[in-house]
């Protein structure tokens, strides 16, 4: 099959080209009710907070309701360790590419390009293309990611040793709390308390662990189902809505911005693609064609909230915080149905 054929393939795959118009007719939707008015001033934020407190940590946790083997363990803990090193190497990485830039203004755009808004924009985008085994791999890749952003991101924008209220915040925030309780259940589940549960279709009663409540506590599942489902619709909205509420003309007008969304847009996952193309033919770090599109869409997000917060709250340079953050959210609407036609025509080569 030449290039031509697999492009073809993947522009005319309904489940692709079906999640891709819901993602920028929702983001439209947004907008569009904002201009207009219908949506208040407050509205992005609102909805972040039902997004971030409610609908992501059981999206989160009900991803990890599923069966293990020994391929899915591997891809998992295979995706937790490059979610670990690739900050690692963007802390290096980001350096000499933003060499030419001084002082505070280097600082924020090296933090703003090594942490994206990968909870918030990627995970409903991952969980609409992929799946729950795209959302499982992306709350375990997304570890790593709060571990460095709330420490290393903190201090490098502060200038001031890791506080205790940081810990407090990597560790009890609700999303955590919902991956790390969901990691648990689903690595361990064959060592807990097994109880005997009869499948809705045809078949034997098999035994499952307790905790595993999609099966033991359908009552409780469905519910957490539905607040799974607000995740993506929402986050779309409150993206629009968001984008609705700022003015174009002076972030464009900012050549630094327009740089900065380049290299977070389009160098720092094809960073990725490139060294899981390595790693996955030298078979040091395979990951599966679920793994790469989750990484890719993961690290092809826009500026992280917290990582703008920092900018805003510590002084350093916050107008660049915003500027760049409104002209990257505009560049990964655009590039991520482009990096989502990349990465199903390299799974057509056979390499993942």
């Amino acid at each position: 099959m030449n290039f031509l054929d697999i492009l073809k393939t993947t522009v005319t795959d309904m489940n692709i080209i079906s999640a891709i118009t819901s993602t920028l007719f929702i983001i439209l939707l947004g907008f569009f009710l904002r201009k207009r008015g219908t949506f208040g001033p407050t509205i992005g934020k609102t909805l972040s907070k039902v997004v971030l407190t409610v609908a992501l940590p059981a999206l989160a946790f009900n991803a990890f309701m599923q069966d293990i083997d020994t391929e899915s363990l591997k891809q998992g803990m295979n995706i937790l360790i490059w979610g670990i090193a690739i900050y690692i190497i963007l802390i290096f990485v980001s350096k000499p590419i933003f060499l030419k830039f001084k002082g505070d203004q280097q600082d924020t755009l090296r933090v703003l390009t090594i942490f994206g808004s990968t909870t918030f924009f990627g995970i409903p985008i991952v969980g609409a293309i992929y799946g729950p085994e795209g959302v499982l791999y992306a709350s375990i890749f997304n570890i790593g990611y709060r571990v460095f952003l709330y420490s290393y991101g903190y201090i490098k924008m502060s200038g001031l040793k890791m506080e205790a209220k940081n810990i407090k915040t990597m560790f009890l925030n609700p999303i955590v709390i919902a991956t790390f309780l969901g990691l648990f259940i689903w690595v361990f589940q064959d060592f807990l308390p097994q109880v005997s549960v009869t499948p809705l279709v045809e078949g034997g009663a098999t035994q499952v662990a307790f905790l595993r409540i999609d099966q033991t506590a359908v009552w409780l599942f469905k519910p957490m189902s539905y607040l799974a489902r607000l995740a993506s619709p929402l986050a779309w909205l409150a993206i629009g809505a968001t984008l609705g509420d700022v003015t174009f003309k002076e972030a464009t007008s900012d050549k630094t911005s327009w740089f900065y969304s380049f290299v977070k847009v389009i160098g720092v996952p094809l960073l990725n693609i490139v060294c899981l193309i390595l790693l996955s033919v030298t078979h040091i770090l395979p990951v599966n064609l679920v793994g790469l599109g989750t990484i890719v869409i993961m690290m092809a997000t826009p500026t992280a909230t917290v990582a703008a917060a920092y900018a805003i709250s510590f002084d350093k340079d916050a107008l660049l915080a915003s500027n760049a953050s409104l002209l990257s959210t505009v560049s990964a609407v655009v590039m991520m149905p482009i990096w989502i036609v990349i990465v199903n025509i390299i799974g057509s080569t056979g390499i993942f």
